[in-house]
């Protein structure tokens, strides 16, 4: 179907407004390059029976990838050093004691489940490079899907990270009264207690770099697990499973506002491996804080983009969408960057130029300064916060542009015999990064003033300027940015990448959150090869399997 382009519908106008000067020109320019990221979406009928039974095959093809994965990290997960409650069985403490094997089974659960949101793919974009996809599936469909691939992952021991064993000792630190914000959990606990041991090295003389409300919510954790590593690891899953039914919640109503197929938009967001693998089974804290600041902008817009007037409940649901979006930044403070996106929408609904933007700055300012010092006092943390924020800068991070162009400068002096000068570096490339993220978020700002782009759209762009610019880059981190850019972005130029990054990031990462020596790597690579030969060769004697992949592989999905 025909798709309209969202700079066409706007680009009239902005050309009016936009012609005089040349510099002005080039923002036009740039802006015009960001918003063809985005076209008109409309829906597509379901699956015929052929396509729906081939769906039923591909998800629990991914549901079994997620077993491997729970099983395998068993041994070759994020194990406690101490309190590992599988120590000792005969069967469940199998895994722990076959090292190559485990890791096998993990990288082979964790290849299919990618695998299988890949396959998927095909029933909600068609080919990735076309995206011309005749029919869609449902979303009670792709909910279903996405409910059996993260099931088996609830009750997994954490994969991927074991920065949850940090949550627990920093939390425990609050929960005894102590400034977790001063104090790490070697000087505030004991190198030799329970929970201090398995909080990685580089972490256990390091304050806490979290939000008061999050250790707010991990003191409260604390409280009633005491030092029991497994339960508390169950309930901060849980804490990351209600920041994911967030993400649920918000997506398709922010892909509906900005003309997206929603089952396009929590597929690519939603149901993205990077959610599954990193937020669920890894239990990030990102969860929440995105699903927060999702949730809040949908709440802010709704009332910003409706065309009732901005009184009584129309304000009430403003300022409640923007105290969400402040108390996400009490959780990690990059979410607070959603509130400037939401702020122009506000200036631009009431269109008065400069008086506006400064109005809408004022209110919204007020809000999140209660909001932050309200919970920063109400938790009894202080703001100890503001001081820890660099915190994670310490690790070096090759997804990081600043820091593999310092890393690489520094490699190369040594190689010349100039001397190791990567810290002397550093500190020129990272500060001129951030510069250029803070150029680009203010453009996306002053083009979500004029119209030109969708607030969300632009949040996204800046949301991945800021990831990829910033010092420290996780895996995760990149869902900073593909989530709200999934409700907005269409074109291919966009979703190729993002979805190839996805699915190449997340089957790189030990499923330890650590390394293994090079050789167990090697021999659970081959075996992990072998076993999807073998796997291929089966699944290919089934005719059903068999019309799907050649479908995949050799012309487009069946239509009849």
């Amino acid at each position: 179907m025909p798709e309209t382009d969202h700079a066409d519908s706007q680009g009239e106008s902005a050309r009016k407004q936009w012609s005089a000067p040349a510099r002005r020109t080039r923002f036009r320019e740039l802006d015009e390059k960001v918003a063809h990221l985005h076209g008109q979406e409309f829906g597509k009928p379901g699956l015929n029976p052929v396509e729906t039974a081939q769906l039923k095959g591909v998800r629990r093809f991914g549901a079994a990838g997620a077993i491997l994965m729970a099983f395998a990290a068993l041994g070759a997960g994020a194990q406690p050093v101490l309190q590992n409650p599988v120590t000792g069985m005969r069967i469940f403490g199998l895994p722990a004691r076959m090292t190559t094997v485990s890791l096998t089974l993990g990288i082979t659960g964790t290849v299919m489940v990618t695998l299988a949101w890949l396959m998927v793919g095909r029933f909600v974009v068609g080919g990735f490079v076309t995206q011309s996809a005749p029919r869609r599936m449902t979303r009670g469909q792709l909910d279903y899907t996405l409910l059996l691939w993260i099931t088996p992952l609830l009750v997994a021991p954490p994969m991927f990270s074991r920065d949850v064993y940090s949550y627990l000792a920093q939390s425990e630190i609050g929960a005894r009264g102590l400034d977790p914000y001063a104090l790490g959990p070697a000087q505030a606990l004991g190198v030799d207690h329970v929970l201090t041991r398995t909080v990685p090295n580089i972490w256990r003389e390091t304050p806490a770099p979290y939000g008061p409300l999050f250790l707010w919510m991990g003191e409260g954790i604390a409280s009633l697990t005491g030092y029991n590593i497994v339960p508390g690891i169950l309930l901060h899953r849980g804490l990351a499973v209600v920041g994911v039914l967030m993400i649920i919640w918000a997506l398709p109503r922010l892909a509906r506002r900005c003309g997206v197929d929603p089952v396009i938009a929590l597929w690519l967001g939603a149901a993205n491996p990077l959610v599954i693998f990193h937020l669920v089974a890894g239990i990030h804290n990102e969860a929440l804080m995105i699903g927060m600041m999702v949730v809040g902008a949908e709440l802010a817009l709704r009332a910003i983009e409706s065309s009732k007037p901005l009184t009584r409940l129309n304000l009430a649901l403003l300022l409640i969408g923007v105290f969400v979006i402040v108390l996400s930044a009490t959780i990690k403070i990059p979410s607070l960057l959603a509130l400037g996106f939401v702020g122009m929408a506000l200036a631009r609904r009431w269109g008065r130029g400069l008086i506006s933007m400064v109005a809408a700055a004022a209110l919204l300012g007020i809000v999140a300064i209660v909001g932050i010092a309200s919970m920063s006092l109400i938790s009894g943390l202080g703001f100890g916060w503001v001081n820890t924020l660099g915190t994670a800068n310490a690790v070096r991070s090759w997804m990081s542009i600043p820091t593999l162009l310092g890393l690489a400068t520094g490699q190369a002096g040594v190689f010349l015999g100039l001397g190791d000068h990567t810290t002397a570096i550093l500190n020129v490339t990272r500060p001129i990064a951030a510069a250029i993220a803070a150029m680009i978020i203010t453009r996306m700002l002053f083009a979500t003033h004029s119209g030109r782009l969708h607030a969300i759209g632009a949040l996204g762009v800046s949301m991945a300027a800021l990831v990829f610019l910033f010092p420290v880059v996780q895996p995760w981190y990149l869902l900073w940015a593909l989530i709200p850019l999934a409700a907005w972005a269409t074109r291919p130029v966009f979703r190729i990448p993002a979805i190839g990054v996805s699915a190449v990031i997340s089957v790189i990462l030990m499923p330890n959150g650590a390394e293994y020596p090079a050789w167990t790597i090697f021999q659970a690579v081959i075996a992990t090869i072998a076993t999807f030969a073998v796997l291929f060769a089966v699944l290919y004697t089934r005719p059903l399997w068999r019309s799907f992949l050649d479908g995949v592989f050799r012309r487009s999905a069946p239509s009849a």
